[in-house]
């Protein structure tokens, strides 16, 4: 079934405050704010059907030059279609990647705890996988799970607690039903009691609804001001302008530019509209229905860039026309790096 774009036709539900008049809007505008940028890297693949771990490494490391963080084994990486060990070799590819641009230090980036599919107990699960994360180096952003899908916020927040109990720093990942099936729309309460687990320190948000979105940064602003929302509305990228951070598949295609826009937004160069503008064609190109198939968007442009060494892409993941690349070629060109 195509996705709605919810992001232009807002609904009702789950929104938490539907009082927000354009007024109200605009105030909310954080003009010169530091925007905290994470990238969700693509997972490249050469030609004979295998991960392209050069590329991916390269492509990790001008990530991290161009001054965003990187995020492994999200929905950009496929993670939903790859083994255990796979996983496993993503999260040592990254670290490795990430040492030699700081030598006797460390990089931090975000890697996707992922359960869906495993049988067992919930929390086992998620530590687990955290336990992995951490010891590569890297921050755990927990996936929804279908198997939380129908149970009370009380429920739902005790499995997180437990789940992230004793870890430095942890996210959450609030993902709507129209991207994954595992995901889902919290209600106010879940938001409100996970906000209330201290080694939560953030939570990506895509429900492509800017009324939700706002919502939820009221809610924060109100109960937990030190609790960041990552927007991952690759459809209304100035979700920066108020409050968001953000966490998009959207820039793991262009990272120095989205670095670009950041700093322009800060400094309060009105070049940012033009820049924004650009960046935002590319989403609205690269996100269209079937959605799932934007990785092979990301593939098509990066190699474009000359990034990558083919568009190939999962052979599990949906791809695009074979036009893809005559549009995307525009949408580089209106980046200037066409």
């Amino acid at each position: 079934m195509p996705r709605k774009n919810t992001d232009h036709e807002p609904s009702c539900s789950q929104s938490g405050d539907r009082n927000l008049t354009l007024d109200k809007l605009m105030t909310r505008r954080k003009l010169r704010r530091e925007v905290h940028g994470i990238a969700a890297a693509l997972l490249p693949y050469r030609s004979d059907g295998r991960i392209a771990i050069d590329a991916f490494q390269q492509h990790l490391a001008a990530t991290h030059r161009a001054g965003l963080t990187n995020a492994v084994n999200m929905d950009t990486g496929y993670v939903n279609y790859l083994t255990e060990a796979e996983k496993r070799d993503v999260l040592h590819w990254t670290r490795d990647a990430l040492a030699s641009e700081n030598p006797g230090g460390s990089v931090p980036f975000v890697a996707g705890a992922y359960i869906e599919n495993q049988t067992g107990d919930l929390v086992t699960l998620y530590r687990k996988q955290v336990d992995f994360i951490l010891e590569a180096g890297g921050i755990p952003i927990l996936f929804q799970t279908a198997r939380l899908h129908g149970k009370s916020a009380k429920e739902k927040a005790a499995t997180y607690k437990a789940a992230c109990q004793g870890y430095p720093h942890v996210l959450a990942f609030e993902l709507g039903s129209m991207f994954a099936s595992n995901g889902e729309l919290f209600d106010e309460e879940t938001v409100r009691r996970l906000m209330d687990i201290p080694e939560i320190k953030g939570m990506k948000h895509s429900s492509l609804d800017r009324m939700v979105e706002l919502g939820r940064l009221e809610l924060r602003d109100a109960h937990r001001p030190d609790f960041r929302i990552y927007t991952g509305n690759d459809l209304g990228i100035d979700m920066i302008e108020y409050g968001s951070d953000y966490l998009l598949g959207l820039a793991g295609f262009i990272p120095e530019q989205f670095a670009k826009r950041d700093r322009l937004w800060e400094s309060g160069d009105p070049g940012y509209y033009t820049l924004a503008d650009a960046l935002q064609y590319l989403g609205n190109v690269a996100f269209r229905d079937p959605v799932p198939a934007y990785k092979h968007s990301a593939a098509v442009f990066l190699h474009l860039l000359g990034r990558i060494p083919t568009d190939a892409v999962h052979p599990d993941n949906p791809r695009r026309p074979e036009w893809e690349s005559q549009i995307l070629r525009d949408c580089a060109r209106r980046l200037g790096c066409g």
